[in-house]
């Protein structure tokens, strides 16, 4: 899928999005979502996207959000906030951890409060340390999960997952945004497997933000949908 022709951040031209996906099984009745997927809402006013085109990370985040609003969209998927419970759980319970363990401290004499003062500062090490294993071990790159089920003579619930990184600029090429997407479609309460797939998609910087930094959102969004509805298909482009 070709950006639309305009001036680009940095004045370097973008191949085409490039796919790489491998399927096991097909994913029948995936045609409907796919046509919502490649195509963006028209008509539907959106607040303008505009960060500083000189930084990869401002870039990166603004595309890791655009890709949420989009894909949690009522008819598309219903986002699964897992690894964002999971971090904020630990993160809330280190924190009443520390304001416990110093209001006890406040309250008690020094001397008798130090065992309970030492196993809070552990617990506390404990819990920070699990948050932060936990972002880097298990939700890693992860920007997304979704899930969705439909009826086909039997519910059917298929779930996507997609990771976001961004690959550094070389003399020829500029920094671009690269998902990494995994899809499970399955029945009987996930005990049954229909079809899975994973996929690859990656595309400049500069094709999705003009030289004053605005997201192309509708771009992004059909470039994003058409990667999602690659992997659900089992194309392989």
């Amino acid at each position: 899928m070709a950006a639309r022709g305009r001036k680009t951040a940095n004045g370097v031209s973008e191949p085409p999005a490039e796919f790489e996906s491998s399927q096991d099984g097909s994913a029948p009745g995936a045609s409907s979502i796919s046509t919502l997927l490649t195509t963006p809402a028209t008509g539907v006013q959106r607040d303008e996207v505009k960060v500083n085109n000189a930084s990869v990370s401002d870039m990166k985040h603004a595309c890791d959000d655009a890709l949420k609003r989009f894909l949690s969209r009522p008819d598309l998927f219903n986002q699964i906030y897992t690894h964002t419970d999971v971090r904020l759980g630990l993160g809330w319970a280190s924190v009443l951890v520390a304001g416990l363990t110093g209001l006890y401290g406040y309250k008690i004499e020094f001397e008798k409060s130090k065992p309970v003062v030492w196993a809070g500062l552990i617990l506390y090490i404990l819990l920070t340390s699990l948050q932060a294993l936990y972002a880097y071990f298990v939700e890693g790159d992860i920007v997304f999960v979704g899930k969705r089920k439909t009826l086909d003579k039997r519910i059917v619930t298929e779930r996507i997952t997609i990771s976001s990184t961004s690959t550094p600029s070389t003399p020829d090429t500029p920094p671009a945004y690269a998902l990494a997407l995994n899809f499970v479609r399955s029945t009987s309460g996930g005990k049954s497997l229909l079809s899975k797939g994973r996929a690859a998609a990656r595309r400049g910087y500069n094709t999705f933000f003009d030289e004053t930094g605005v997201l192309d959102q509708e771009e992004f969004e059909r470039w994003v949908g058409g990667a999602v509805a690659a992997v659900m298909e089992g194309k392989q482009n």
